[in-house]
């Protein structure tokens, strides 16, 4: 893994410094959690809110572990997920914002952008990202927004999903995040070439993930 992201490193003329590993652990227990800690990662992905309810009492001993909540929020559980998650990545609208700062924790934030036309995708449109960065600003002063995320629609090439990172590093520009979450295990070479700054990895650490 270390090996893949140095070059794709490598490749965009890019410090390795500048990428970070987040291990996408849902569906896995929190002892996969424990032993992928126990060899040096530290941030972890999750999708959804009650499954890490039930791991994180197993996790509450390691203090510097960085949860992430990869997965769309809901509004009812903005208050478990405002305390059990150190960032969310998938804030999509003012109102959410509002409900997580509501909380009173001081959270990291980025907004999820929906960059296709899939309906299963959420995510706020690149044309409503100024009102909710303002929104952000000057309503929520509980949350730290560093920058965007964005899930393609899925597919097994790489340079089919490419134009999707090239236009989140877009936006991310033109907006001052300097933060991008893009990049999964079959594609994160291409995210990195074009300028992600976190990868959320899961099958390619891990193996496949078990059938419910």
């Amino acid at each position: 893994m270390e090996q893949r992201i140095d070059a794709a490193a490598r490749r965009a003329g890019r410090d390795r410094s500048t990428i970070t590993l987040i291990a996408v652990t849902k569906k896995f227990p929190a002892a996969v959690i424990r032993e992928a800690y126990d060899v040096g990662l530290r941030r972890f992905g999750e999708n959804y809110v009650q499954e890490f309810e039930g791991k994180h009492p197993a996790l509450a001993d390691l203090p510097d572990a960085e949860f992430h909540l990869i997965g769309h929020l809901q509004s009812n559980k903005t208050r478990p997920a405002a305390e059990l998650f150190q960032v969310i990545e998938t804030v999509d609208s003012a109102k959410l914002a509002r409900r997580l700062d509501q909380i009173g924790r001081p959270i990291e934030v980025m907004i999820e952008v929906k960059l296709s036309e899939e309906g299963t995708k959420s995510g706020a449109t690149p044309e409503a990202l100024p009102d909710l960065i303002a929104a952000i600003g000057s309503d929520c002063p509980n949350l730290r927004l560093t920058g965007l995320m964005t899930m393609p629609p899925w597919n097994s090439d790489p340079e089919t999903t490419r134009p999707y990172f090239r236009r989140l590093a877009e936006l991310g520009c033109q907006h001052g995040l300097k933060k991008l979450s893009m990049g999964m295990s079959h594609d994160f070479e291409a995210a990195i070439e074009e300028g992600s700054t976190h990868i959320r990895v899961g099958t390619a650490l891990f193996g496949p993930r078990r059938k419910d």
